[in-house]
């Protein structure tokens, strides 16, 4: 465990953002918090980090998003694949692509402090959709959609608890509720507040 929650913290220093890796209020985030304008390894690889090229900028921010939603290089590329194919706004259904993804959704809602305790929740056979059990946390959820946990065991788990019994997440897209979530719309870019230049992310992937 030490191991992995190391691992966490140098992704994070590795950006210098929060990527919402750890749980807010814990110590270990509060001392994340502390060292993140200090980036990994020694002082010549703080110097390399001043110096990049714009390809290595575009690179960074593509490293950044894919750290923040925890996936890998192969599910980003699709994602920005399908989102060149559509017409409109490539940024937009990228964003969209992500954020619906039921392990994002739930992190969202409320229901879970960060997204691996979310994606935990989805592997584990916790979460239904519609009422039917979803167990693959890349699944993509749809308007009107109905999150919930499948069984009643779930909502005692401590931090569910806690999160139930606290109050309502601001997510517009989602209508919170006490025993689940409703999807009401989609996510638009006027409200997509994570700290990557989506642009860089777009302008990276198109030139490969």
């Amino acid at each position: 465990m030490g191991r992995i929650l190391m691992k966490k913290n140098k992704q994070a220093r590795r950006e210098g953002v929060d990527l919402s890796l750890k749980t807010p209020g814990t110590k270990s985030h509060t001392r994340l918090l502390a060292r993140l304008n200090v980036p990994p390894g020694n002082k010549s690889v703080r110097k390399i980090r001043s110096k990049l090229s714009d390809y290595g900028i575009q690179l960074r921010e593509k490293q950044k998003l894919k750290r923040i939603y925890a996936i890998s290089e192969a599910m980003m590329s699709k994602y920005f694949r399908k989102a060149v194919e559509k017409k409109g706004n490539t940024i937009l259904h990228l964003v969209q692509s992500l954020e619906t993804r039921i392990d994002n959704v739930l992190y969202r809602a409320g229901f879970a402090p960060t997204r691996n305790a979310a994606r935990q929740l989805v592997a584990h056979g916790h979460v239904a959709v519609n009422g039917k059990k979803i167990d693959v946390p890349s699944y993509v959820v749809d308007l009107k959609d109905i999150i919930t946990f499948r069984k009643k065991k779930t909502k005692e788990i401590p931090y569910i608890k806690v999160l139930l019994e606290g109050e309502e997440k601001n997510t517009p897209w989602i209508k919170w509720k006490k025993d689940g979530a409703e999807i009401i719309d989609l996510p638009n870019l006027d409200e997509y507040k994570e700290p990557v230049d989506m642009l860089l992310v777009i302008e990276f992937y198109s030139k490969l």
